[in-house]
């Protein structure tokens, strides 16, 4: 792709906020909120739910929000935008049921109640799932976060990769999660703004008006939101807010992600306050990203030729916005669009990061490693931590550059990873009486279907007959895969408290 125009106006307005960015990281680090594990991982247990939820929203305003959404509306429909209606249903389980939970607890880590419920093997399996899930995102968000720079910059993708890893990893060494959440709500407003001001332009960049745009979208069924018909093999309406639903479920029920953010709030009316916040803002804004996606499409369906023929082939929708903010918008603005998607991918990766870096700290290092650990080294496992899993997440960016659709990819990986992890969480919260073997024994079942639902459609051996391939949209698999878990685990319960009764090992 050919460099686009790049005023000193825009170098100056990404400059002073990659400098603001860091600045935050040093203030809360001078200040000495991120130089003990308990402000480091929980903020000193004192924010606020405003803050705290801005935090939250921010989390979904990563650079998958900002780039892959408008990348997905512009290829196709608002089908996607049904994820974003599922997040007040979960939420509502989660303000009722989640946070009560995880607040009477006072553990940081999200896993450390699953060994007390189940043993330590569902510890390290949800942590292990969670560490993986966290390396997976961070790839794709600093590989969008590329994208743009590439195309004004004219650089190796490969390049600015490593760079955007090693500048994150140095921030989020730093600050600690106080800063995370801080700087966090800070790049929300940025996201925010950004964004708003991006679809305002596009309104008017149409030859006759916006009610052209409005006209081009609704002759191709722009704004579709799917089929509302019964069938499972498609991405319908219904089975992309079933996916939606089970996965805000795991975020909001077993992401470290979001446990770390309960935790830091000062109370529990902050910490649902939290979440109301940030789940209940992100419904308007992802429909902002969706409405750019529509508009791009409409205006380069008008102006064909300013679109390079070698664009598509390069990766898909995902990079056509990213060549509208730099070949189209005025000096200032470019900048602004792409310190806001650069906000975006920071906030994400520094909160992945410092996640990631509390599980290896709480529930491997500690648990296995060194349980007499001291202060001083509890923080030098965080920090190498940090590192280890920056470089990783930097790796997986560098694989992603063959990738063709960002948010098709990530949505099936995570659905892979979260469903066993989700099912043993609901399990242990529904039934009181589920123990060790029935959780080993759902946990396996639910590996099995979440592995023949991912596996059999690709399996190309000539053995393997067509009706055992799974024939449901692979967004089902964390459906299946959850519910695999909760009814072979109640089951179990059920046969094993009966033998249990019968022999008389019961009272």
């Amino acid at each position: 792709m050919s460099q686009t125009h790049f005023t000193w106006l825009d170098l100056t307005v990404l400059v002073v906020y990659f400098i603001l960015s860091l600045g935050i990281g040093g203030y809360f680090f001078a200040k000495g909120k991120s130089r003990n594990t308990e402000g480091y991982t929980a903020a000193g247990r004192s924010l606020s739910g405003i803050v705290v939820g801005l935090s939250i929203l921010a989390t979904y305003l990563s650079s998958i929000s900002f780039l892959a959404l408008p990348g997905s509306a512009y290829t196709g429909n608002w089908n996607a935008f049904v994820f974003s209606l599922s997040l007040p249903i979960a939420a509502l389980i989660a303000v009722r049921y989640f946070i009560p939970y995880y607040r009477e607890r006072h553990e940081v880590s999200a896993y450390h109640h699953l060994e007390k419920r189940f043993g330590p093997w569902a510890r390290l399996y949800t942590g292990i799932a969670y560490l993986l899930m966290q390396a997976v995102r961070m790839g794709a968000v600093m590989f969008l976060m590329a994208l743009p720079m590439q195309a004004l910059l004219g650089w190796d993708i490969r390049l600015i990769i490593i760079i955007t890893g090693v500048s994150v990893i140095f921030y989020s060494l730093i600050g600690g999660i106080v800063a995370v959440i801080w700087a966090d709500a800070v790049q929300s407003v940025v996201l925010m703004g950004g964004a708003l001001l991006c679809a305002a332009l596009m309104l008017f960049r149409m030859p006759e008006g916006m009610g052209q745009l409005f006209a081009i979208a609704r002759e191709h069924d722009k704004f579709s939101l799917g089929s509302f018909g019964p069938m499972l093999t498609e991405r319908t309406f219904w089975v992309v807010l079933i996916y939606g639903v089970f996965i805000n479920l795991n975020n909001f029920g077993i992401d470290q992600n979001y446990v770390q953010r309960y935790v830091a709030s000062k109370s529990d009316a902050e910490a649902r306050k939290s979440l109301w916040l940030g789940a209940l803002l992100y419904i308007p804004v992802s429909a902002v990203f969706f409405f750019i996606g529509t508009a791009l499409f409409a205006f380069y369906t008008v102006h064909a030729d300013q679109l390079p023929p070698e664009l598509l082939a390069e990766g898909g929708g995902d990079r056509v916005f990213p060549y509208f903010i730099v070949s189209q918008l005025p000096p200032g603005v470019t900048g602004l669009l792409i310190a806001a998607i650069f906000a975006a991918a920071m906030s994400t990766i520094s909160t992945s990061l410092n996640s990631s870096a509390t599980i290896l700290m709480t529930d491997v290092y500690k648990r296995y490693l060194r349980p007499d650990a001291t202060e001083k080294g509890m923080m030098t496992a965080l920090y190498v931590s940090t590192l280890i899993w920056g470089v990783l997440g930097t790796l997986i960016a560098l694989a992603l550059i063959r990738a063709e659709q960002i948010l098709d990819a990530w949505w099936k990986l995570q659905g892979i990873f979260a469903g066993g992890m989700l099912g043993l969480f609901l399990l242990g919260m529904i039934s009181r009486r589920a123990n060790n073997p029935a959780a080993v024994v759902a946990v396996l079942a639910g590996i099995l279907v979440i592995a023949w639902m991912t596996l059999s459609p690709i399996i190309t051996w000539g053995f393997f007959p067509d009706f055992l391939k799974n024939p449901l949209h692979n967004y089902l698999t964390i459906v299946c895969g959850t519910m695999a878990i909760v009814l072979v685990g109640l089951l179990m319960t059920r046969l094993l408290t009966g033998a249990a009764v019968k022999t008389g090992t019961m009272c």
